[in-house]
This record gives C-alpha cells, sequence and structure tokens, in this order.
C-alpha cells in the first residue's frame, strides 16, 4: 500500500484545507494545484493569492465545470511569491510551458500556422519560415503565428529582392561569395564582406516590416533618399526609392476603416464549440492591417480566458515597438488589469484593454470573430474525418470507446549502430508533437553488427510506463498522459516482446496494445496468430498507418542526426588534444569536417579555444605528407 493512495482531496478535509488556505499570503505571485499523484493540474496567478486560491473553494463561486472537476482533484495547494504582478505573469507562463497542466489553456502548436524567425543569436542573422517555433535560443526573435502562409513565402521574397541579405543557409563555396552576390541580392555574408554591425542594421529594417513598422520604416527610408540626393548620390537615392516602393506595394489595398488611425490597435477573438477553439488576432497599425495572426487551443474553459493565455503567449516575446496602445478584445479577460499594467510598464505608454459593445470598433471584433469562425469550420471537417477514422478503429479493434490518445513506437537503426526509438502521439486523431518522445537504446546487446528490435522495443515501453509499475491505479485517474491504446510497428514478435514486458509489470490489463505489419497493413493482437481481416483503405486501418508512418519518420531523423553526430566526432576525435568542446567551436566556426580540411593553420588558430599549437596539429592530421 502506497502512501499516495490515503491522501484525500482538500475538499473532503475541510479542516487541513483552511489551515492551507490560511497559510497563503494575501500577496501577488503564483500558486500550483497538485493532485493524489502529485502531478501539478493547475498553475495560476493573482494579486493576491490568498483571495484568489480561497474563491476556488468558496460554495458561491461561480465556477465553470471544468474547474469545478478540478477543484474535487485538488490535494496540496503551492505557491511562489513574487515582488510584483508582472513577475507573478511571466513565471505562470513559464510554468505552464515547463509543466503542461492538464486544466490549463494550453495552446497547441500543431504546424499548422507558420512562423518567421530571425536568428538574432548569429552575428549575420538568417531570416527564414519555419512551422517548428523553439526556444533553443534566448535572442531568436519568432513571429507569428500567421494565417496566411503563401502571402508570408512572397512578404519574404520581396523582402530579400528590397534589402539585400543573406540567402542560404550555409556557404556554398568555402573562398568566395555566390552568384547573389554579383546579383546584388546578398552583400557577401559567407566571405563577411560586411561587418556584422551594418548587416544588422540591414536585417532591422527588415524586422521592422513584421514588427508592423512598415509606415516607420518608410519614413526613415525617405529622409535617407532625400539626403542622398542632396549630396548628389543619385544612385543610393535611386536604390531607395525602389525599397520604398516594394514597401508600400506591401500594404497596398490593407485600410482598415477605423475613426483614429494614428493608433496601433490589436483586436482578438474566439470561436469555439465543445472541443476547439480558434484564436484570431488582428495586427492594425495606421488604419493598416499588417498582420493576421492565429492560435488553436482546446475548449474547456472560458472564452475570456482563452483570449487571455492567446495574449499572454502572444506579448511575452514581443519586443515593446511591437505592443500596441489599444487592444479590442471580443469579452472580458479573467486578469485584463494586471496584463494591461504588464503591458504598460514594458511599453512606456498607456496600453488600454476595452471591449466594445457599439460603433466601429465592435464591428472590427465582429470582423475578427467571423474570420475565427472560419476557421473552426475547416477544424470541424477535418474532425469530423478523424473522427470517423477513430470510431471505425474503435470497431475494428473492439475498444469501449473512442481512442482519445494513441501512441505509436518504432526502432531506427543501421544494423544496431546507432540504435534509437520513437513515441509518437495522435490526440484525436492528430499529431500531437509536443508529446513526442526520443529514446537512445541502452540495451549493452544491441551493437554494430547485432541488432534486436524484439528487445529494443522492450526496453523502450518499460522506460515509457515504468513509473506506473508500482501502482497500475494511477492510470485509471483521469491521467492525460495515459493512452487508449499503443501501437507498435512491427508484427507479432515485436508484440510479443511488449506484451511480455508489460505482463511482468502488471500493466497489461490496462493498456490496450496492437501492432501494425509494413507489407500487408495487417493488425495483430495480443495472443492472437492471425491478424485481423480488415480493408487497408478502411479509415480506422489509414489512421494507424499515419500513425506508423509518423513513428518511423520521426525514428529516422532521430537516427540520422545521431549518426551524423557521431560521424563528425569520430573524425575528430582523432586528433590529440582536441576534446568535445574544441570539437563543438570547431564545428560550430566552419560548419563541416570538410572546411575543416581545407582550412590554413592562420584560419584554424583563430577558432576560440584552438591556439596555434593545436592548430598545427589539426592541419597535420588532415595533411599527413
Amino acid at each position: 500500500m502506497t502512501i499516495s493512495t490515503q491522501i484525500l482531496p482538500l475538499l473532503k478535509e475541510p479542516e487541513r484545507l483552511e489551515n492551507r488556505l490560511a497559510e497563503i499570503p494575501p500577496e501577488p505571485g503564483v500558486y500550483f494545484m497538485r493532485d493524489r499523484s502529485d502531478r501539478i493540474i493547475y498553475i495560476g496567478k493573482s494579486r493576491k493569492l490568498r483571495s484568489r486560491v480561497r474563491s476556488y473553494f468558496r460554495d458561491g463561486y461561480n465556477k465553470s465545470e471544468r474547474i469545478a472537476t478540478m477543484v474535487k482533484l485538488v490535494t496540496e495547494i503551492e505557491f511562489i511569491v513574487t515582488d510584483t504582478e508582472a513577475e507573478a505573469l511571466a513565471l505562470e507562463a513559464n510554468l505552464i510551458k515547463q509543466h503542461q497542466p492538464y486544466f490549463n489553456v494550453l495552446l497547441k502548436d500543431d504546424k499548422k500556422y507558420p512562423y518567421l524567425c530571425i536568428t538574432w543569436s548569429e552575428d549575420y542573422p538568417r531570416i527564414f519560415i519555419t512551422r517548428k517555433r523553439q526556444f533553443g535560443k534566448e535572442k531568436d526573435k519568432f513571429y507569428g503565428p500567421y494565417t496566411d502562409a503563401g502571402l508570408l513565402r512572397e512578404i519574404v521574397r520581396l523582402c530579400k529582392r528590397i534589402f539585400p541579405q543573406r540567402q542560404r543557409p550555409q556557404p556554398l563555396f568555402k573562398d568566395r561569395p555566390c552568384l547573389n552576390y554579383d546579383l546584388g541580392r546578398c552583400p557577401g555574408v559567407c566571405q563577411q564582406m560586411m561587418p556584422p554591425e551594418e548587416y544588422r542594421k540591414i536585417v532591422q529594417k527588415v524586422a521592422m516590416v513584421f514588427q508592423g513598422r512598415t509606415q516607420e520604416l518608410i519614413d526613415i527610408l525617405t529622409q535617407q533618399m532625400n539626403a542622398a540626393a542632396e549630396n548628389l548620390n543619385f544612385e543610393s537615392a535611386a536604390r531607395i526609392r525602389d525599397q520604398i516602393s516594394g514597401l508600400k506595394s506591401l500594404t497596398a489595398d490593407q485600410k482598415v476603416s477605423l475613426p483614429d488611425d494614428t493608433v496601433s490597435r490589436d483586436a482578438i477573438a474566439v470561436a469555439a464549440d465543445e472541443q476547439h477553439a480558434c484564436i484570431q488576432l488582428f495586427q492594425i497599425r495606421a488604419g493598416q492591417l499588417v498582420g493576421r495572426l492565429a492560435f488553436v487551443a482546446d475548449a474547456h474553459a472560458e472564452p475570456g480566458a482563452i483570449l487571455q493565455r492567446a495574449l499572454e503567449e502572444h506579448y511575452q516575446t514581443a519586443d515593446s515597438v511591437e505592443i500596441p496602445i489599444e487592444i479590442l478584445v471580443q469579452h472580458e479577460l479573467p486578469d485584463g488589469e494586471i496584463l494591461a499594467d504588464v503591458l504598460t510598464q514594458r511599453k512606456g505608454k498607456k496600453v488600454t484593454i476595452l471591449t466594445p459593445l457599439r460603433q466601429t470598433k465592435a464591428e472590427l471584433i465582429e470582423m475578427v470573430e467571423r474570420n475565427a469562425q472560419y476557421e473552426l469550420q475547416r477544424m470541424q471537417k477535418l474532425g469530423d474525418r478523424n473522427h470517423q477514422a477513430m470510431q471505425d478503429l474503435a470497431t475494428i479493434l473492439d475498444l469501449p470507446d473512442v481512442p482519445h490518445r494513441i501512441e505509436g513506437y518504432d526502432i531506427s537503426h543501421i544494423q544496431g549502430s546507432n540504435a534509437v526509438a520513437s513515441q509518437v502521439v495522435f490526440i484525436d486523431g492528430l499529431p500531437a508533437k509536443q508529446h513526442y518522445r526520443h529514446y537512445k537504446i541502452k540495451n549493452p546487446t544491441v551493437t554494430a553488427g547485432h541488432s534486436d528490435d524484439f528487445a529494443s522495443l522492450a526496453e523502450v515501453i518499460q522506460r515509457r510506463f515504468r513509473k506506473y509499475g508500482d501502482d497500475p491505479q494511477l492510470s485509471r485517474l483521469g491521467n492525460p498522459d495515459w493512452p487508449d491504446l499503443i501501437m507498435i510497428d512491427g508484427g507479432k514478435g515485436q508484440l510479443s516482446s511488449v506484451v511480455a514486458v508489460l505482463q511482468e509489470m502488471n500493466l497489461l490489463e490496462d493498456l490496450r496494445v496492437v501492432s501494425l505489419a509494413k507489407q500487408r497493413e495487417e493488425i495483430f493482437l495480443p495472443g492472437e496468430s492471425k491478424p485481423l481481416i480488415t480493408d487497408a483503405e478502411q479509415p480506422g486501418v489509414q489512421l494507424l498507418r499515419r500513425l506508423r508512418d509518423e513513428a518511423h519518420r520521426f525514428a529516422v531523423s532521430f537516427h540520422r542526426q545521431q549518426r551524423s553526430d557521431k560521424l563528425k566526432r569520430s573524425r575528430l576525435d582523432e586528433i590529440p588534444g582536441l576534446g568535445h568542446h574544441r570539437q563543438k567551436q570547431l564545428l560550430g566556426h566552419f560548419r563541416s569536417v570538410d572546411y575543416i580540411r581545407q582550412a590554413t593553420t592562420t584560419q584554424l588558430a583563430e577558432v576560440a579555444g584552438i591556439g596555434p599549437r593545436l592548430a598545427q596539429e589539426i592541419y597535420d592530421y588532415f595533411h599527413p605528407s
């Protein structure tokens, strides 16, 4: 018998609840709600922690059904006191990203909408479109997500024509620039023909376009054009004139009718059904629509709370110049005052959050809401197809309910070398990439020349579910991480190895496991020698195939990454005195082993941590003659 099973919810222990509430101070900060398995299930912030937390347990408090369910599960409350509301807001956002609490509003990063990234962490920043928003480096900046990928690509293409900039992620040649330099499209970044400081000024102009500051940039360029003309530098003036003309084409036909064109505004609205919430945010600067962003979330919270979370997420990484002085919202925000105060401090000007009820601003909110409704309708159509596939899968496998969370596993290696595994997750039939996991196979018997997919799959499943081995009852407590179905890529052998390890852990009765063989798309069940009789083209089987293909793709990409890193290190490992840190320095500077081989001793010695003596060692290794 474990201690966790004896802990009762606070609602069932009024004395302990009252004592805990009395310990919470009336100061700004962040609070945590934990359940009986010690998981954080909710994170919130408040100007006065005590009154906010106490309100959850008050009988007359108007709680949504989901929050009421959450309160019944709370067994412990923790808090962190901060000096200001701004610190509480920032801390809450970071903790929600870290812990992903089940009852919080979680924006979905489903890769549907693209972002623009500017890598300010590099001396010569790159500008590119991506669907992966990863904050690996603090200085890198993401703009978006943008609803129109085609328009975003066109804007980036025009920006690269208007402002000469880096065109390639890696140099094409080691000792000379490519054709883009001769065409005037790149200032020779690969050969450092322009100082980093000057190049960053060019990139900052591009950033102003995506900050909604196009008119401000046009005004600056107009002054520079006039100054160049006064100094009889007509070639420079003509070049700036062309840049101004290109920028004006970006904002053509985007006028929005508002009473005060000088005020910068954001307008946000949400459309939701029982499952999904689609949020649209219109960015209006000087009366022009300069950006239309989109967010997706689960619709389990009140509309105001969903809008609050979207705005906090959006403005958390925004520069002060990107924050408007007026934010129009469809519904009142639960912590609108805190957000307005924080944005005011960062902006240096008064930021107002309004819920307009009539006239032009209310019409603008209605327009934003209509766009959100269109996005929701598209999502519903996709959801209907997914639901049909999940219902069909439940019928095929004789499941008691439609599977909400499905996990797929695959192994990737080359004759046992660099063996890795993937865990991919589909939620309601869609990839939930925030839950994907990689595993490096630790089994000592799996080595180069000797593979064992059966043992590797058993190891991965054991590592995935080992925390539940001591107490299988944890799986029945509404755990959002507990899968309704597990799919193994393979046939009867792979499935049998997984079934054996789940039996050892006493979890087989709590988990439904199947395998999908590649050749004939056959589905195998535990203990059955023959596959199920199915049609490879029916919706449920197609869903499993999509899951299997995604698990395979994810495993192969991780395997290639591991193999590439190993090949890079193996060449450099043979050089005396060149440790792992210096190898990273070299590869970060030269980008590849081939460029390191071509470098002179002088060029090698320029790398941080590589002196003349070690540079000579490296050079001699690649040039033994």
